[in-house]
């Protein structure tokens, strides 16, 4: 939207703000919180905002009170915990972080099947013993086998290209039909064919519990899962049950429920359970710089009065 007068006040993380500082352009009045005290007393001036906190209901709190924000833009991919509700009825649009991650995360996906196919965590293990083995706790390849990815988002198209590199034959499912996917109803009767389910979704009310006892059990024996979406996605009780009893080979967990694990947790000791405490997005030096100049991008665009992208659909959460 193309603004006149004044200029519009436009409110930011103070780690973000040195990214921007003379790059703006002259109708942006930017403006920096460095603590939730400060961004709370900056929101009602927002008309754009960037209000990302790792506490996420204080972030909440801020965007409730916010009542002249316009865009509201974030480095999260995943918007479960924003009031989207809230930001519906007042017409405001989101933003999110979708693709800026989606290198790492990809990344992060082939090295946790490479890490389960070759034993990996046990060669670390032996290594801090000091004991030279002499045979590998892992001998599969990723050659020739096959895997499903559900979701076929940034990630999970990132996924499916590095992955043919080695050679795995890919089957990705979406919720919308396309050629060479497979659709919301199919995935669950060829869960048998594959020896890495991949999961890749959005977080919302239609993928929570997506993976449950019944998936679990219909998975391939010895097949392992890799999940970079949420917690919220799997039957953990059931996932547990199903390593522990031998049925599955491996998960590889970036998330789980809750977060943080707490100290005692049965993941933490669970045969093969990998987990790597929410890391994916944040093994790289480029995320902060990448969302800086897609959100200048942005602005360009909003003062034409062009469409900001990628947008959040309200309605269905992602």
């Amino acid at each position: 939207m193309i603004e006149t007068g004044n200029k519009t006040v436009v409110v930011v993380n103070a780690m973000v703000a040195p990214l921007l500082a003379g790059r703006v352009p002259e109708w942006v009045d930017l403006r920096a919180f460095s603590s939730t005290e400060e961004l709370h007393e900056l929101a009602p001036q927002a008309e754009i905002g960037w209000f990302d906190l790792y506490k996420v209901a204080a972030m909440a709190g801020a965007i409730g009170a916010a009542t002249r924000l316009r865009w509201l833009n974030s480095i999260y991919a995943g918007v479960d915990s924003f009031p989207l509700d809230v930001l519906a009825a007042r017409g405001v649009t989101l933003t999110n972080g979708t693709g800026i991650n989606a290198i790492t995360i990809a990344e992060y996906v082939v090295m946790g099947m490479l890490t389960m196919a070759k034993g990996y965590a046990e060669v670390v293990r032996a290594q801090d013993r000091q004991e030279w083995l002499i045979d590998s706790p892992g001998k599969q390849e990723l050659c020739g086998s096959r895997a499903l990815i559900l979701g076929a988002g940034e990630i999970g198209g990132r996924v499916a290209r590095m992955l043919e590199a080695f050679e795995v034959e890919i089957a990705t499912v979406r919720r919308r039909p396309a050629p060479g996917c497979i659709g919301p109803q199919e995935w669950r009767a060829r869960l048998a064919e594959f020896d890495w389910v991949i999961i890749a979704v959005p977080a919302t009310a239609d993928t929570a519990g997506l993976i449950g006892a019944a998936e679990i059990a219909a998975m391939k024996p010895g097949a392992a899962l890799v999940n970079v979406a949420r917690g919220s996605v799997i039957d953990q009780d059931a996932l547990i049950a199903a390593l522990n009893s031998g049925h599955l080979g491996g998960a590889f967990l970036d998330v789980c429920t809750p977060e943080p694990l707490p100290p005692g947790h049965a993941l933490w000791t669970t045969r093969n359970a990998h987990v790597t405490m929410h890391l994916s997005g944040r093994a790289q030096s480029r995320m902060f710089a990448r969302a800086a100049d897609r959100f200048l991008t942005n602005l360009d665009r909003w003062h034409r009065g062009e469409p900001v992208a990628p947008q959040v659909d309200l309605t269905a959460g992602y």
